[in-house]
Order: C-alpha cells, then sequence, then structure tokens
C-alpha cells in the first residue's frame, strides 16, 4: 500500500542550508516537511568548528536581518569570538566566533522542533516527481509519496558522495554517515545536469596529546560582539576557549613530496574538482613551493570534547602518511589522531541552470540551495536556503520572489555570482568579489536589509520597531554632527594639539573633525558638551564609520546608480539570441544558455564583451 502525504513544501537536506529553507517557509506560514538521512545530522558541521570569517560573516550578519537563525544560533553556542581585519578598514571588518559543535547541531535542531508548521523526518529521498515541468512533490527510499507544489534542494555533500584517504574509499558521508544514491539518477532523468566536485577536510587530534607549550596562543576579543542584531551583547560575555597556532616546516613538506604519488589529488583517483580557496596541504606544498611553512590552527571541536580540528591541513593522504605528517608540526609530535583527514567527492550542479530566485528554470518550483549548487561552507549554504525558503514560500502564495542585487548585500553577490558566471570549482565568498564592499559593511547589514526582512514577514513587528528607534537615533545624531560648530577656542585648540592634528583657523563642524585621520566620534566627546547620553556601542560605532567615511560612501552610492540602470533594463525570458545581429558566436551561445534576465546580468557572463553589450543596448531600445 503506497502512503501519500500532503505538504506545501518539501526541504530535501537538513544541513545549514536546509535549516534555513525550512524555518523560512514554516514562519511564513507553509506547510514544511524537511527529510535528511539522520536526525542526529541536523545542522552538522563536518568540516571547520566555526560560524563566520572574512566575508563569511557580512553573510551571517545579513541572514540575521533578513529574519534567518544561524546568527542566533551561533550567539547561543560560541566557545570563542573574534573580529578580524580590524587593522583594515570597516568594509573587511568580519566577526568570526568557535562553535561547540554537537551545542551547535542541538540548539538548531531544538529551534526545529520547536517550529509550527515544520515536520522533520528521517528517510532518503529517492525520486523527484516532476509533471510537465512543474514540481508535485518527491517519493522516499521505501515507497512513501509527498505531494507537495514546491521542493527545495539542500543535499549538501550527500549525493553518490565517497570518502577517501589514499588508497581507501568508502562510499558515504561526512562523519560515516550514511550517503543518498538514488536521488542523482532521478534529477538526470528530469533534465538536470549534474557535476562533479570535492572538498577535504583535516584530521582530528586528542587534545590531551598536543604539546601546546610550542604554539601561540591566540584568545578572543575581550568584548565580544553578537552575530544577531537581536541578541544583547552583555548577555553573551562570558569566558573563552583559546584557540592554538603551529605551523609546519621543510620535514613536514619533504614528507608530502616523497609520497605525493600516494595522494589520491595527484593519482587520479579523485575525479571532482576541488575548492582553490581552501587547498589541501598537499596542494599547497606543490603549488607555493617557495614556502618553508605554512600556517596551522589548533581549534576545539568544543566544551564536550578533547577533540581538536588541525585547521589548514586538510589531506588526503594515506593514513601512514598523515601520521608522519603531522608528527613534524610542532607541538603535535606525539599527538594522536582520532579521525583521520579525508577527501570527499560528491554530486551537485551547475548552478547556471537556476534563475536569481534559486528556483530551476526549466522545473517550475524547484528550488536548490547550499553546496548543491556548487558553493562551499557553512555561511554560504545557510544564506542560499534563506533565500530559497522564502522564494518557495512567495511562488506558492503568487507574490514576486526576492532577489537582491550586488549593490544590496553579499547574498546577492553569492548568488549572482552562482548562477550567472562560469563556477568550476566550489564557490567560496570572499570580499573581493563585492565591488560595492563599502556600502556592504557587516556592521549596517540591519539597516540594508531589515526592512525587507520586515516586508516578508520575517522579522517581528516588535524587533521591527525597535530598529526603528535604533536607525531614527543614528540618523538624528549624524544629522546633528553635522550642524554642530566648534570655533577656535584654547580649550578646542589644546584638544587638537594633544591629538597631534592642525589647529583651527576657522570653525568646523563636529563631523568635519571626525574625518580627519587623527580623530573619531568617541575622542571628539571631550569638546562636545551637547552629546546624547546613554548611546548605545553599536550606534556610536555605526555614526564614527558613516560620517568617518561619508565621501567614499557618496562615491559608491553614485556607481551603485549606474549599476541598477543596466540592471533595469530587462532582457526577454527565453529568447533566441541567434537572432540578434551583431553578436559574437561565443556571446550568443553564452546568451543563449545562461538566458539572463537584464543588460547588467548579462554583462557579467564570461565571454560577453563591452561591444556585445552595446549590440544588446541597441537591439533592445528598436525591440521597444
Amino acid at each position: 500500500m503506497i502512503i501519500e502525504e500532503n505538504y506545501d513544501i518539501v526541504v530535501v537536506g537538513a544541513g545549514h542550508a536546509g535549516c534555513e529553507a525550512a524555518l523560512a517557509g514554516a514562519r511564513l506560514g507553509n506547510s514544511v516537511i524537511m527529510f535528511t538521512v539522520s536526525v542526529d545530522s541536523i545542522a552538522l558541521m563536518p568540516c571547520n568548528p566555526n560560524i563566520g570569517g572574512s566575508s563569511k560573516g557580512h553573510l551571517v550578519r545579513e541572514l540575521d536581518a533578513l529574519g534567518g537563525e544561524m546568527g542566533k544560533n551561533i550567539d547561543k553556542t560560541f566557545i570563542q569570538s573574534k573580529m578580524l581585519n580590524l587593522s583594515k578598514g570597516p568594509a573587511v571588518h568580519s566577526l568570526r566566533a568557535q562553535a561547540d559543535k554537537q551545542w551547535y547541531s542541538r540548539e538548531m535542531r531544538r529551534t526545529l522542533e520547536a517550529q509550527e508548521n515544520l515536520t522533520i523526518r528521517q528517510s532518503e529521498v529517492s525520486e523527484l516527481i516532476v509533471e510537465e515541468g512543474k514540481t508535485c512533490g518527491v517519493k522516499t527510499v521505501t515507497g512513501m509519496i509527498i505531494r507537495a507544489k514546491a521542493v527545495i534542494l539542500t543535499t549538501g555533500v550527500y549525493l553518490k558522495a565517497r570518502c577517501i584517504t589514499g588508497d581507501v574509499s568508502e562510499y558515504t558521508g561526512p562523519n560515516g554517515l550514511k550517503a543518498a544514491n538514488l536521488l542523482s539518477q532521478s534529477l538526470l532523468d528530469c533534465g538536470i545536469e549534474l557535476r562533479r566536485y570535492k572538498t577535504g577536510t583535516p584530521a582530528r587530534m586528542d587534545g590531551s596529546t598536543i604539546d601546546y607549550s610550542k604554539m601561540s596562543e591566540q584568545k578572543g576579543d575581550l568584548r565580544i560582539v553578537p552575530f544577531s542584531f537581536e541578541t544583547d551583547p552583555e548577555s553573551i560575555q562570558k569566558e573563552q576557549v583559546s584557540c592554538w597556532l603551529t605551523y609546519t616546516n621543510e620535514e613536514t613538506h619533504a614528507i608530502i613530496r616523497e609520497n605525493i604519488d600516494r595522494s589520491p589529488l595527484f593519482s587520479g583517483n579523485i575525479k571532482g574538482t576541488g575548492p582553490r580557496y581552501c587547498p589541501s596541504i598537499e596542494d599547497k606544498v606543490m603549488r607555493f613551493r617557495d614556502k618553508d611553512r605554512h600556517q596551522v590552527f589548533v581549534e576545539p571541536e568544543g566544551l564536550y570534547t578533547h577533540e581538536m580540528y588541525i585547521d589548514g591541513m586538510s589531506s588526503s593522504l594515506p593514513e601512514d602518511v598523515q601520521i608522519r605528517m603531522y608528527r613534524t608540526v610542532p607541538g603535535l609530535e606525539h599527538a594522536k589522531i582520532v579521525r583521520n583527514a579525508y577527501a570527499i567527492e560528491y554530486d551537485c550542479i551547475d548552478a547556471n541552470q537556476l534563475r536569481p530566485t534559486l528556483e530551476f528554470k526549466k522545473i517550475s518550483g524547484l528550488y536548490a540551495a547550499g553546496q548543491f549548487n556548487g558553493s562551499s561552507g557553512y555561511e554560504e549554504a545557510a544564506a542560499q536556503g534563506l533565500i530559497a525558503g522564502i522564494n518557495a514560500s512567495r511562488h506558492l502564495q503568487g507574490k514576486e520572489e526576492l532577489v537582491l542585487d550586488r549593490s544590496e548585500a553579499y547574498i546577492g553577490v553569492l548568488i549572482d555570482d552562482l548562477v550567472t558566471k562560469e563556477n568550476h570549482e566550489p564557490y567560496r565568498m570572499m570580499t573581493s568579489r563585492a565591488e560595492y564592499r563599502l556600502l556592504l559593511r557587516q556592521d549596517n547589514a540591519d539597516l540594508r536589509l531589515t526592512e525587507i526582512g520586515h516586508e516578508i514577514g520575517l522579522i517581528s513587528e516588535e524587533r521591527y520597531l525597535k530598529f526603528c528607534a535604533y536607525r531614527d537615533a543614528l540618523e538624528q545624531e549624524i544629522k546633528r554632527l553635522e550642524n554642530t560648530f566648534v570655533g577656535e577656542t584654547e580649550e578646542v585648540q589644546a584638544f587638537l594639539r594633544e591629538h597631534g592634528t592642525s589647529e583651527l583657523k576657522s570653525g568646523a563642524t563636529l563631523a568635519e573633525l571626525v574625518r580627519r585621520p587623527e580623530l573619531d566620534y568617541e575622542s571628539l566627546a571631550a569638546i562636545d558638551p551637547s552629546r546624547p547620553e546613554n548611546l548605545s556601542e553599536r550606534l556610536r560605532e555605526q555614526v564614527n564609520i558613516q560620517v568617518k567615511y561619508a565621501g567614499y560612501i557618496e562615491r559608491q552610492k553614485q556607481q551603485v546608480e549606474q549599476f541598477k540602470k543596466l540592471e533595469q533594463k530587462k532582457l526577454p525570458p527565453d529568447y533566441d539570441y541567434s537572432a540578434v545581429p551583431g553578436l559574437r558566436i561565443e556571446a550568443r551561445e553564452k546568451l543563449q544558455r545562461l538566458q539572463p534576465e537584464s543588460i547588467g546580468q548579462a554583462g557579467r557572463i564570461g565571454g560577453v564583451s563591452p561591444a556585445d553589450i552595446s549590440v544588446l543596448l541597441v537591439w533592445l531600445s528598436r525591440k521597444k
């Protein structure tokens, strides 16, 4: 007897993308069922034990501003927190927190289980049900049929997963979990193109066998900054756990070079393409022969265990080589391996098959997010999952779907890069990918996106009113600084001399003084008697950034205006570009395959030149 159930949305996978997709769908009023090969792997962190980092911290802050969960969850479960890149400008400041892995997974599962409209089911999805180009549901390995009008694929690294250590291959997912071996063929049968990618992870060591005296201690920040704009900073000030820094050396590299023929990466045993920006230690040694050492961070997996993550030394070398290699590193001479390093291959898609909404172009109601889309990283996955969950919901409700552009959010950059550009390796978010990064700072994610989250329905009225009060107070204080003059009094001149900046020859506004390199908003309190009391630390920081960098910010806003003009020039859907005279053959082929939605998106396609864009603009004006 075939069992059938009905839901609005099916989410396939319960990793970071799946969790955000399922929560967004359920919170927007849909009945959602989320499938996982193991309920014990919900929000699993199979690789690094941290959330955030350079550019990735931006994604988590944006996700939180839209109403996502990752920021709140890491605020509950972190064991160390640090703001990175503080020696540089605010555009690249990024928050990173070490997580207690089991605690993080447990808390996210608790949130999912408490969510109204959301059902969790442990079972493998084996088949996608598509009728006349529309998604109708899924079928499980047990034969159960789930009818739904929208399906979100967030399969991570589980599709036909293969874990490799040396010449040993195990057909499992990460951490020995069951692989999902049946769905790939169904996707192929539906006309979805698959590709093979690879990622890797380092060994985990027994921390009680590590000599930390030979390493440099890496402590967290004295003042902890939360990821979520809803988290009270005072509630998370706590004692933190240290990480440790050590280095590889020539002996390490010699062992790797001597055994490189035994590496499946170099022998050809691994067919999938790996991430360029997160290479294995054997990759680093062979590619960067001029370097005599590489950084190795030793990071705790959690408060519940002695396991330490050996960040910077991911590998797929044989077990005997791993033991010798790791034991050449200062502090690891007598360390015992708890889990071997390994590489993992898996099926995923070329995200060029998706629209910017993360819906498949050829199958209505079918969405995809996370590593299944060819990206890497927990944060990239979660951001895509949130957008897919929002858009699947709005699709069902007949509402306009959400697309964030490159000038609005790092999430917009991430998704635009995935669906527009030709990515031949796992995609990783970096600050350098964002053209307007001075506008897209981690500190102002709430100012950019909370309004959108509220309009969608993921930001509560209570939170929105608090945000409005914060925004109004910020605007009022900036306006006060722009309109408050100080004269050449002896008090002011003495203050300026004391801070190593030139004295006034005529009156100046407080804002003009903030913009001086030697001064900032905090230091000016000494000559600013009208400054409001009890302004929050976050508001004071925001005032300083917006006033000090006002000229640069305004210049970038003008660049955004030009960008938006091209984004607003829409191209017809499913168009035959062979009918456009004057296009080069390569451009015609790329446009035909990718079907960009605007002139701006067309200009970011590799192989489409500025001359081709000029041809398109002339053709578009004539067509109208």
